[in-house]
């Protein structure tokens, strides 16, 4: 089993990244699909826009970091599936990024992060602010399809004997 060329640093960075645009995608999907109460609603959409973005400085170094490697291993030769899946990672870094700078453009107020620290609404156009509002929406549904099929080939991989995950774990 060859080792994996990620850093400690890429490695916490993917799973960080997991874990909040996991959380973001589902809790805002949820509020927004189904009725629920209106504290609700206003708690997800407080964590959701504090954590997404808090979260910016460390998805500029993710891909920041993704786009230095990719450049490191253009000697290399790949598959038609590797560069596949290459293209496939590229196409997530886009789509993530249109999400969370739609996130931004959409907000038709100041952007509170956890209390710790407020930004000036970008926008104060409302025409503006409903079409990245439409843009972040379809981006997010792109993106929700983008994740489970992620996660569905490294199950199939996983489950097919190519132990792809080994690459994203913390190894002592």
């Amino acid at each position: 089993m060859k080792t994996s060329s990620y850093t400690g640093v890429q490695k916490f960075l993917h799973w960080l990244s997991a874990v909040i645009i996991v959380w973001a995608l589902v809790s805002g999907f949820y509020v927004s699909l189904f009725e629920v109460a209106v504290s609700v609603k206003e708690w997800v959409a407080f964590v959701n826009v504090s954590l997404t973005t808090a979260f910016l400085p460390f998805f500029a170094l993710r891909l920041y970091l993704s786009l230095r490697r990719r450049r490191s291993d253009t000697t290399k030769q790949r598959t038609f599936i590797e560069a596949l899946a290459s293209c496939v990672h590229g196409l997530i870094y886009l789509v993530v990024s249109v999400v969370l700078v739609t996130g931004i453009l959409m907000m038709d107020r100041g952007i509170n992060v956890f209390d710790f620290l407020s930004i000036p609404q970008p926008l104060e156009d409302p025409y503006w602010t409903s079409v990245f509002m439409n843009v972040h929406v379809w981006a997010c549904i792109a993106l929700a399809v983008m994740i489970a099929l992620h996660i569905t080939a490294v199950i199939k991989h996983e489950v097919s004997g190519r132990r792809v995950l080994v690459n994203m774990w913390f190894h002592r």
